[in-house]
């Protein structure tokens, strides 16, 4: 896994040697993505330089290092990531007489679109990547991420130059850059808690959309130029689920379990290929334990797991990693938190993640990757479980829920969530005892309660602040795909469609971008079986009933876990991946709260409204609503905008 990064100016271009001078500094600061090596390199005709930050996971020679030109000589590549199915495409390469002298996939892709170009070369590899490809031929210059969003890539305006990287702290270093906040992205971080791509934080910045390339004949840019007009898609996910609903798996289920755990042992061996030490997370939880599952099936020596837990009750998980990595065999290890350790996570975030982020996990992601990373330099993760295989109660328990009452006339439904919420979440613990955190759930029973359907429903389970225009100065929110009628299929139901916008949205935006920056802040490449576009594929084709039974998620999944784990291990309550938020901002965190959310501070900086977020401030504190996720968001906010300063 690397960091990429580069800059082509438009206009009047004689001094190349600034251009070097602001690549060494976009390099120098995400040299965490790629701490084993580093390289510049200028076109000779062109005033373009690419630039790389190397983490060396495969071929650990010299001859892996980037960037790198095509054995042609017509290419040249910044490339970030890894091809899963390199060994295979290099065979077929060799066979048509192409000669490497390296084993890295770097080299394999080059010479993939020297023999078939790159539009049947993008068809062919399957991996996580973002890659900067220079046709000096043609002079043309190709940006490209991963059909799952899990490789980031930025390009934006720094004056009259085009700046592109792995991430935004890159793009700053150029001494054009302006930090300039982009209101309207702003209002849908508040919505999400992440930053939804095409957008960025940034005026004149954008993200790549996950499976779509940009292609930029150099001559013809136009400084300030919008860039998501010229992003295509060369894998369109609206386009692959219906092609694959189209074609469904008929077959009987002892068929289907067989075909699955086949498909996820193959997608789990492709990333067990590595020239360093590998292992794995470990939560105990369904994804996790089925992926180090099958790895220790395929694994001749005991795979190295990893699980941290928590001294706070309620939140731990570590003992039900220690069972299954007992269970399974696999060397273990695991590290306890107190909240100091993850409190002093804190200053550091904005630094990680580069732009606002308010998903609470990120503190535990990010540990867990510090505490791997101190044994291995790959780890394979149980990301996607929930987003393939309906894990998520949106997909089970929220559908059946409103087939009970979404037949109700909405002002009787109304009239119900007004009389829940006229008491605090505390009250009704107190008035339903043995039921832990019933007010909790009651709340949000009540928020769901006055709500139209299905788009209605997950727009607001996904939000923080809803509408986020009542915290937002001057902010209105950007049309996004999940909110684009055109991304999303036809003739889904109600599961479908909450599956849908994981897909479009909270995956790769909030998920992806959580793994990819805690795990490379510390030099760790994670690597994810169950987002391979294979299985994505696959579960598409799926009758829903392969996915949910009995109101629980992942049933495909959990048939091949019981396969090598007894159930008793395994079946419980999904418990998810975070940290008491909102108790510590009534405690520990409450100073470094208070200052963030200073109301002459709020007035001054003029983004917020300074009454909704001093008045949600006191209610928290007060105990009423559940306001922590959006007090999270501001915060998350309001310390990105400091280290700014």
């Amino acid at each position: 896994m690397c960091g990429i990064f580069g800059i082509y100016k438009t206009g009047v271009h004689q001094d190349r040697q600034t251009d070097i001078t602001s690549g060494q500094a976009m390099g120098s600061v995400i040299v965490h993505r790629g701490p084993d090596d580093k390289g510049l390199w200028q076109d000779p005709d062109t005033p373009l330089l690419l630039g790389h930050c190397r983490l060396s996971i495969i071929d650990l020679s010299a001859e892996g290092h980037q960037p790198m030109a095509a054995p042609s000589g017509r290419y040249m590549i910044a490339y970030n990531g890894e091809i899963y199915n390199f060994p295979e495409l290099r065979k077929t390469l060799e066979d048509a007489g192409t000669q490497f002298r390296s084993r890295s996939d770097t080299e394999v892709l080059l010479a993939a679109v020297d023999h078939w170009g790159l539009n049947q070369t993008l068809q062919k590899i399957n991996g996580m990547f973002a890659f900067a490809l220079w046709d000096r031929k043609d002079r043309v210059l190709h940006l490209v991420r991963d059909r799952m969003g899990k490789k980031p890539l930025y390009i934006g305006w720094a004056g009259r130059s085009l700046v592109f990287a792995s991430e935004l702290k890159a793009l700053r270093q150029h001494p054009d850059f302006k930090k300039t906040v982009n209101r309207n992205t702003l209002t849908a971080f508040m919505r999400y808690g992440c930053v939804p791509a095409p957008h960025c934080i940034y005026e004149n910045v954008w993200q790549l959309l996950p499976g779509y390339r940009l292609t930029l004949a150099m001559e013809t840019v136009v400084p300030g130029q919008d860039m998501v007009p010229l992003m295509e898609p060369y894998w369109h996910m609206p386009r692959i689920i219906e092609e694959a609903r189209q074609n469904p798996i008929r077959t009987d289920e002892q068929t289907q379990i067989n075909q699955f755990e086949s498909l996820l042992e193959q997608c789990t061996r492709d990333r067990m290929i590595s020239d360093v030490p590998l292992g794995a997370f470990l939560s105990g939880g369904i994804d996790s334990s089925a992926i180090v599952a099958l790895m220790q099936k395929q694994s001749t020596r005991p795979v190295k797991t990893f699980a941290i837990g928590f001294e706070e009750q309620g939140f731990d998980e570590a003992s039900h990693a220690r069972a299954i990595a007992q269970h399974l065999g696999t060397d273990h290890h695991e590290h306890y938190l107190g909240a100091r350790e993850a409190l002093d996570v804190i200053p550091r975030l904005p630094d990680i993640y580069d732009e606002p982020f308010a998903d609470a996990s990120q503190i535990p992601s990010y540990l867990v990757s510090r505490f791997a990373r101190q044994h291995v330099s790959v780890a394979l993760t149980g990301d996607g479980g929930d987003e393939m295989l309906g894990g998520y109660l949106r997909h089970s328990v929220v559908p059946d829920f409103w087939k009970r009452v979404g037949w109700l006339p909405r002002p009787l439904r109304q009239t119900m969530a007004a009389a829940i919420k006229a008491r605090p979440p505390q009250k009704w613990d107190t008035l339903i005892p043995g039921q832990p955190q019933i007010g909790e759930r009651l709340y949000k029973i009540a928020e769901l309660l006055p709500l139209k359907g299905a788009e209605e429903i997950y727009t607001h389970l996904v939000s923080q602040w809803s509408p986020p225009e009542t915290v937002v100065r001057d902010g209105k929110e950007p049309l996004i795909p999940l909110t684009d009628p055109a991304w999303h299929p036809r003739h889904l139901g109600f599961t479908g469609r909450m599956m849908v916008g994981d897909a479009l949205s909270y995956l790769p935006n909030d998920i992806l971008t959580k793994v990819d920056r805690a795990s490379m802040a510390v030099s760790l490449e994670a690597r994810a079986p169950l987002l391979d576009r294979r299985v994505f594929e696959h579960c598409w084709r799926l009758p829903q009933n392969m996915k949910i039974r009995d109101g629980k998620g992942k049933w495909l999944l959990r048939e091949v876990l019981a396969r090598h784990v007894p159930r008793e291990l395994f079946e419980r309550p999904k418990q998810g991946f975070t940290i008491p938020v909102a108790e510590w901002l009534r405690g520990d965190l409450r100073p470094w709260a208070e200052n963030l959310l200073d109301e002459k501070r709020l007035v001054e900086e003029g983004y917020l409204r300074p009454l909704v977020v001093r008045q949600t401030w006191r209610d928290h504190l007060d105990g009423k609503g559940r306001n922590g996720h959006k007090l999270w968001a501001v915060l998350m906010f309001q310390a990105w905008l400091d280290s700014q300063k």
